[in-house]
């Protein structure tokens, strides 16, 4: 995997802050962060929830792989409309989802809703994951299709730089939902918030 140094490190700062309990990852993609925690904490069972049924569907295909399946759960879901009841999470996690949402407050305010009190969601956003690819293995992996697409987009001038959430614009945000205690970094083109409930 291109971007395995990647959520390797945020599933070490993950585990070195908790090592069991239920966890739920909003933007799964393909499960690759859940599978590197519950590799190194097999106490913490977690949920990915994502929009894309085809991540949700290479997400259940990784944990198989992987062996973890009784861990892992993933499941198509609305992280602004979660079906989750109230109080069950002891962390919620996010990366690189919360530049693309329309309405960011609402989902902080699902992610409050479901932790337990006392509970912590820590958000990347966006996932620093550029700076893990080596970019000849990404384009090797590439089909011919999306190798089209690559090129055309770039011809059109349509590969632009993503939007970045500053400090500035997500603390109301976080101060609107309720959250008392939280920490906001930012760093190369990235932004880490931890929130605890």
């Amino acid at each position: 995997m291109v971007i395995e140094g990647y959520y390797s490190q945020v599933a070490d700062e993950i585990t070195s802050n908790i090592q069991q309990g239920s966890l739920l990852d909003l933007g799964t993609g393909p499960g690759y962060l859940p599978v590197e925690i519950v590799k190194r904490a097999p106490d913490i069972n977690i949920t990915g929830v994502d929009l894309s049924r085809k991540l949700i569907h290479m997400a259940r295909a990784n944990a198989q792989k992987a062996g973890l399946s009784s861990q892992l759960s993933f499941e198509v879901g609305n992280s602004a409309r979660l079906r989750f009841g109230d109080a069950v999470f002891d962390m919620v996690i996010s990366t690189g989802m919360l530049h693309s949402l329309k309405n960011p407050v609402n989902v902080l305010m699902e992610i409050k809703r479901v932790l337990k009190d006392g509970g912590d969601a820590w958000i990347y956003d966006p996932a620093n994951v550029i700076q893990y690819i080596n970019k000849t293995k990404w384009k090797a992996s590439l089909n011919v299709h999306e190798r089209f697409f690559l090129w055309i987009f770039g011809l059109l001038g349509l590969l632009k730089p993503i939007a970045v959430y500053r400090k500035s614009d997500v603390i109301p945000m976080i101060e609107a939902v309720g959250f008392k205690n939280y920490a906001v970094d930012e760093r190369n083109r990235e932004i880490r918030i931890k929130l605890t409930k």
